[in-house]
């Protein structure tokens, strides 16, 4: 049995704005869509939140 392993389609990347940690020890960031405050505290060191632009891949 074989199963084809050819080219796979590209994820479309695009800018998405994310809500990225201010503490330099902390690499934490999220997808502002799944955010549910208006300014949220990072979920790993507690620390502020501030508004970036990111190109990620395209989630549907």
């Amino acid at each position: 049995m074989s199963f084809s392993r050819g080219p796979k389609e590209p994820v479309p990347e695009v800018e998405t704005k994310v809500w990225s940690c201010t503490s330099d020890e902390c690499q934490g960031w999220m997808r502002e869509s799944y955010s549910f405050e208006e300014e949220p505290q990072c979920p790993l060191c507690q620390s502020t939140m501030e508004q970036e632009v990111r190109v990620l891949p395209e989630m549907k």
